[in-house]
């Protein structure tokens, strides 16, 4: 048999590629509907934040993100949410001397703490009971940047739309007393058997003592140096009630 010659076939063109010039536009036009979008987006956490912020200035703060993990972690937590005048005065006091003694001088941070924190090279804690507060209230536990630029956000506006009476009130209603225990009623109830308006001056201090470490530190049984810092938010919540640094959330 003749050999009968073989079909070649010629390879497709490939498409020719868009112009450099035609992308351009198309490239321009994401990135600006892309800015719309986050800024669009970034409105819409601002006007968030926003309403909670005037909706709790007024009304209790139903639970935040770490009472919900913690509830996940442990099954149940203990918390009652309770009015100011249901709350023994020494208590509020015991607090602020325990927590930020500069509570009623500051708007929302205190520089002086601040610098003390970072010439001993952030080992001493600067966190103001307001900064508390929105951390606890708005966002989430742990160390890192993004946390720490939205309290420096919010704090300030907490500051200025809540009085310095509410911003206790919700701290102390919304603070870890122990572990799965939030929430002075429910720390009084739970150490004490008693409510949070019966506190006696050292009760109320072992429950501020505790506060920095409330998962290892016990309040009903306190340990050496809970007693010793008791001892210490004892002596300071009389001084503040003395000198007028109290009188921000007692007047």
């Amino acid at each position: 048999m003749a050999n009968t010659p073989r079909k070649t076939t010629k390879p497709k063109a490939k498409p020719a590629a868009p112009a450099p010039e035609l992308l351009e536009p198309v490239a321009l036009a994401l990135r600006h509907r892309l800015r719309i979008w986050g800024g669009r987006g970034l409105m819409g956490v601002a006007g968030l934040f926003g309403a909670l912020i005037l909706i709790y200035a007024l009304l209790p703060v139903p639970t935040n993100i770490y009472q919900m993990q913690e509830r996940w972690r442990l099954g149940a937590i203990e918390k009652d949410w309770v009015g100011w005048d249901d709350i023994a005065p020494v208590m509020a006091r015991s607090v602020v001397a325990a927590e930020d003694a500069n509570f009623c001088l500051h708007w929302g941070f205190d520089m002086a703490a601040i610098r003390a924190a970072l010439e001993q090279g952030g080992n001493r804690g600067a966190s103001t009971l307001s900064q508390q507060v929105v951390k606890n209230v708005f966002l989430w536990h742990g160390r890192n940047w993004a946390r720490k630029a939205m309290e420096g956000v919010l704090t300030p506006v907490v500051e200025l739309v809540w009085t310095k009476r509410r911003i206790l009130h919700v701290y102390l209603n919304v603070a870890e007393f122990g572990e799965g225990v939030f929430g002075v009623e429910a720390a009084a109830q739970h150490f004490y058997g008693v409510s949070a308006a019966q506190l006696t001056a050292q009760q109320a201090a072992r429950l501020a003592a505790v506060l920095p470490d409330p998962k290892t530190r016990n309040a009903g049984k306190p340990g050496p140096v809970t007693r010793k810092r008791a001892a210490q938010i004892a002596s300071g919540a009389e001084t503040i009630r003395v000198d007028g640094r109290a009188a921000c959330f007692e007047d």
